[in-house]
């Protein structure tokens, strides 16, 4: 019910008129029964306008930090999680992944529209980067299209660090829906699942137009934020 009272009264009317979407194939998001929407990741104002523009109720599998955070804020933003009808998902630990595929595929099961982002994570300087594999492992599992979004501008209105976006024209389209299904029962083969992903991702690409990076997100901002830190030299003895 809260979900509904956010899109279509609170938030959605607000974000249509700040932000006036762009949207393109709108029409192939399914009217109803499974399927997953996979979207490049761009900021923190993906999260919402999306929906917004979305007829159908999507969930997300969204990171465990927001509906853990300390304070009154921590408090504010995993209540809005939840009451949005997001999922919690840990980042952590080597069954992380196992656990974000079984959550969503337990979404997919109820006929529903799940949300994700195969990059694993928001690009931290606007490129999109390569996919993580569950977004395949679900496709072919429960046997659903997947649909490419490209969020455009939205880096531009809230990049990384950026509390208050800034008003600005952005767009979301949508591509057509990818058919899976010649690799039913291959969900455990490295290959085809790479295959799945790689497809994936380059339908996002085209739709987007960003610059691409063959390696992940997260590996790649680890690095720079290494490389970043000031060297320490040992001391030298006298």
């Amino acid at each position: 019910m809260f979900y509904y009272v956010l899109k279509y009264v609170v938030l959605g009317p607000v974000l249509r008129l700040l932000f006036r979407p762009r949207i393109e194939g709108l029409e192939n998001i399914p009217e109803d029964g499974a399927a997953i929407v996979a979207g490049n990741h761009l900021s923190f104002s993906d999260h919402f306008l999306m929906p917004a523009i979305i007829k159908r109720r999507i969930t997300f599998l969204a990171k465990a930090e927001y509906f853990t955070g300390p304070g009154i804020k921590g408090r504010l933003t995993a209540a809005f999680f939840h009451s949005a009808g997001q999922i919690p998902v840990d980042r952590s630990g080597k069954d992380a992944g196992q656990a974000a595929i079984r959550e969503g595929l337990g979404v997919l099961s109820k006929g529903e529209l799940l949300g994700i982002y195969p990059e694993g994570t928001r690009s931290h300087d606007g490129r999109l980067y390569k996919g993580k594999v569950g977004v395949a492992v679900m496709a072919i599992t429960a046997q659903v299209p997947v649909i490419p979004c490209a969020m455009v501008g939205t880096f531009e209105i809230q990049p990384p660090g950026q509390v208050v976006p800034r008003i600005k024209r952005v767009a979301i389209r949508f591509g057509e829906p990818l058919d899976f299904s010649r690799y039913a029962g291959m969900e455990n083969q490295k290959a085809a699942i790479r295959a799945v992903t790689d497809e994936i991702m380059y339908a996002i690409l085209e739709l987007s137009g960003q610059e691409y990076v063959d390696e992940y997100a997260a590996k790649v901002k680890a690095a720079e934020q290494e490389a970043a830190q000031p060297r320490k030299f040992p001391k030298l003895r006298r």
